[in-house]
């Protein structure tokens, strides 16, 4: 599956090294703005975060295993944001992507965004001989019961942000800290894991990054931070984020979805 048409502006890669989880979602939604008003291609951006519990707006407090004390520990911040769904962890050793796309002018529906993110990683995985697989119960990229690739979304006026993350020489004891994604009944692998040996992250980026460019369609051009926060506005303040009201109303999943 990819998107068509076949050709669009040219993508803005930004590859970033170890950013803090804040200042990545300041950075989104100062590109997003940016998008929804065309001043700005669309962008992917990966890189990595320090251990990072987050939590969407549906998630459930008791998903969240590990205390405070023991996250202070093991040195995990806790982030309540603005996707829908459940909890997941971020980390060393993980390829997290944030696309900022427009995907109205892709022709794509969110179904159709979601499996082509899938689509992208599954080829990625195939370049280390790795069978990835979608699940009809679960998005995100599985290898038998075992989730290697989780994606989690939200659309805003038709432009994407948060995206997905894929899990190369990752510490897995933080996943024993949550319930990911609320599931119960799988288990979290990565790369390292699956191969028998530690696999170099760089390696695994830019193959990531070629078969995403590859799958959505397009040209695309390398971009530095200091160019992107020059030709964008500073975004609106965000809105607050918290545990959800007990009487909340369930959101819209065409507008904020949590994909595992």
């Amino acid at each position: 599956m990819t998107a068509s048409p076949s050709h669009y502006d040219p993508w803005w890669a930004l590859s970033l090294d170890t950013v803090e989880y804040q200042e990545a979602w300041d950075l989104q939604r100062r590109l997003v703005q940016a998008r929804q008003l065309g001043l700005v291609p669309d962008s992917l951006i990966l890189l990595q975060h320090p251990h990072t519990y987050t939590l969407g707006r549906r998630a459930a407090i008791q998903h969240v295993l590990f205390d405070e004390a023991t996250r202070l520990e093991r040195g995990v911040s806790l982030h309540w944001v603005d996707r829908g769904g459940d909890i997941t962890y971020h980390g060393p050793g993980q390829i997290v992507g944030y696309p900022i796309m427009d995907i109205r002018k892709r022709g794509l529906d969110v179904h159709r965004y979601l499996r082509t993110i899938e689509e992208a990683l599954i080829r990625a995985l195939a370049h280390f001989g790795i069978q990835g697989e979608r699940d009809h119960a679960y998005t995100g990229v599985w290898v038998g019961k075992q989730k290697v690739a989780a994606i989690g979304v939200k659309i805003s006026r038709g432009v994407t942000s948060h995206g997905f993350a894929l899990n190369v020489h990752t510490d897995l004891s933080y996943f024993q800290g949550i319930v990911p994604c609320g599931i119960t009944d799988r288990a979290v692998t990565s790369l390292t894991e699956l191969l028998g040996g530690p696999q170099e992250i760089e390696a695994v980026r830019g193959v990531v990054a070629e078969e995403f460019f590859k799958t959505f369609g397009g040209n695309w051009e390398p971009v530095t931070l200091d160019a992107v926060l020059a030709l964008t506005p500073p975004p609106p303040p965000a809105e607050p984020v918290g545990p959800p009201a007990a009487s909340e109303p369930a959101p819209l999943r065409s507008v904020t979805i949590q994909a595992g």
